[in-house]
Protein backbone atom coordinates (compact mmCIF):
# COMPACT_ATOMS: atom_id res chain seq x y z
CA UNK A 1 0.00 0.00 0.00
CA UNK A 2 1.90 3.20 -0.81
CA UNK A 3 1.04 6.17 1.33
CA UNK A 4 1.97 9.79 0.93
CA UNK A 5 1.80 11.45 4.42
CA UNK A 6 2.12 15.42 4.69
CA UNK A 7 2.79 17.19 7.71
CA UNK A 8 4.06 20.66 8.66
CA UNK A 9 0.69 22.76 7.96
CA UNK A 10 -0.17 25.38 10.20
CA UNK A 11 -1.23 28.80 11.23
CA UNK A 12 1.23 31.82 10.66
CA UNK A 13 1.27 35.38 9.65
CA UNK A 14 2.38 37.08 6.85
CA UNK A 15 6.10 37.12 6.02
CA UNK A 16 6.44 33.93 7.99
CA UNK A 17 8.04 30.44 7.16
CA UNK A 18 6.56 27.11 7.33
CA UNK A 19 8.28 23.87 6.19
CA UNK A 20 6.31 21.31 4.73
CA UNK A 21 7.29 17.37 4.60
CA UNK A 22 5.94 14.10 2.82
CA UNK A 23 6.96 11.20 3.73
CA UNK A 24 6.22 8.02 0.98
CA UNK A 25 5.70 4.51 1.88
CA UNK A 26 5.02 1.51 -0.27
CA UNK A 27 6.71 2.54 -3.16
CA UNK A 28 10.32 3.25 -4.73
CA UNK A 29 10.46 6.46 -3.92
CA UNK A 30 13.67 7.50 -6.21
CA UNK A 31 11.78 6.77 -9.33
CA UNK A 32 8.97 8.62 -8.73
CA UNK A 33 9.24 12.56 -9.46
CA UNK A 34 7.23 14.40 -6.89
CA UNK A 35 5.28 17.65 -6.87
CA UNK A 36 3.25 20.06 -4.57
CA UNK A 37 -0.14 21.26 -5.21
CA UNK A 38 -2.58 23.42 -3.30
CA UNK A 39 -5.94 23.68 -3.14
CA UNK A 40 -7.91 26.76 -1.69
CA UNK A 41 -11.30 26.97 -0.38
CA UNK A 42 -13.78 27.24 -3.38
CA UNK A 43 -10.68 27.11 -5.61
CA UNK A 44 -9.27 24.65 -8.37
CA UNK A 45 -6.35 22.44 -7.29
CA UNK A 46 -3.13 24.55 -8.61
CA UNK A 47 0.43 22.99 -8.99
CA UNK A 48 2.60 24.25 -7.09
CA UNK A 49 6.72 22.84 -7.38
CA UNK A 50 7.74 19.71 -8.73
CA UNK A 51 10.67 17.92 -8.43
CA UNK A 52 12.73 14.96 -10.23
CA UNK A 53 14.05 11.53 -9.07
CA UNK A 54 17.36 13.13 -7.83
CA UNK A 55 16.33 16.52 -7.62
CA UNK A 56 18.25 18.19 -10.79
CA UNK A 57 15.15 19.03 -12.51
CA UNK A 58 12.40 21.59 -10.55
CA UNK A 59 9.91 23.34 -11.44
CA UNK A 60 7.81 26.13 -10.12
CA UNK A 61 4.90 28.22 -10.52
CA UNK A 62 5.47 31.90 -10.79
CA UNK A 63 3.56 32.80 -7.88
CA UNK A 64 5.75 31.11 -5.82
CA UNK A 65 9.23 31.14 -7.46
CA UNK A 66 11.89 33.12 -4.84
CA UNK A 67 9.59 32.11 -2.06
CA UNK A 68 8.91 28.57 -1.99
CA UNK A 69 12.05 25.58 -2.60
CA UNK A 70 11.56 21.99 -3.19
CA UNK A 71 13.83 19.39 -2.41
CA UNK A 72 13.96 15.62 -1.42
CA UNK A 73 16.13 13.22 0.60
CA UNK A 74 15.68 9.78 -1.20
CA UNK A 75 17.39 8.31 1.40
CA UNK A 76 14.05 9.29 3.83
CA UNK A 77 11.79 8.62 1.13
CA UNK A 78 10.52 12.18 1.84
CA UNK A 79 9.71 15.44 0.22
CA UNK A 80 9.94 18.99 1.30
CA UNK A 81 8.48 22.60 0.92
CA UNK A 82 9.92 25.43 2.44
CA UNK A 83 7.78 28.27 2.30
CA UNK A 84 9.39 31.82 3.20
CA UNK A 85 7.76 35.56 2.90
CA UNK A 86 4.43 33.63 3.21
CA UNK A 87 1.08 35.48 1.92
CA UNK A 88 -2.45 35.64 2.87
CA UNK A 89 -2.80 33.90 -0.55
CA UNK A 90 -1.02 31.69 -0.08
CA UNK A 91 -3.64 30.06 2.34
CA UNK A 92 -4.59 26.61 0.99
CA UNK A 93 -4.55 23.01 1.45
CA UNK A 94 -1.19 21.51 0.32
CA UNK A 95 -1.22 18.08 -1.16
CA UNK A 96 2.50 16.18 -2.67
CA UNK A 97 1.92 13.89 -5.41
CA UNK A 98 4.06 11.37 -6.51
CA UNK A 99 4.13 10.14 -10.55
CA UNK A 100 6.21 6.90 -11.29
CA UNK A 101 8.42 8.40 -14.74
CA UNK A 102 9.24 11.56 -16.26
CA UNK A 103 6.83 13.94 -17.46
CA UNK A 104 6.07 17.77 -17.42
CA UNK A 105 5.43 18.53 -13.45
CA UNK A 106 2.03 20.46 -14.28
CA UNK A 107 0.45 17.39 -15.43
CA UNK A 108 -2.77 16.29 -12.93
CA UNK A 109 -2.13 12.63 -13.72
CA UNK A 110 -0.10 11.57 -10.72
CA UNK A 111 -0.49 7.94 -9.32
CA UNK A 112 -0.54 9.09 -5.99
CA UNK A 113 -1.57 11.95 -3.80
CA UNK A 114 -0.98 12.39 -0.01
CA UNK A 115 -4.48 13.75 2.50
CA UNK A 116 -3.17 17.11 2.37
CA UNK A 117 -1.78 20.04 5.19
CA UNK A 118 -3.52 22.70 5.55
CA UNK A 119 -2.01 26.06 5.32
CA UNK A 120 -3.27 29.11 6.29
CA UNK A 121 -1.47 33.00 6.34
CA UNK A 122 -3.07 35.58 8.25
CA UNK A 123 -2.29 39.24 7.37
Amino acid sequence: QVLLVESGGGLVQAGGSLRLSCVASGLTFSQYQMAWFRQGSGKEREFVAGIGQFGGRTDYVDFVKGRFTISRDNARNTVYLQMNNLKPEDTAVYYCAALLGVVTFTTNHYDYWGQGTQVTVSS
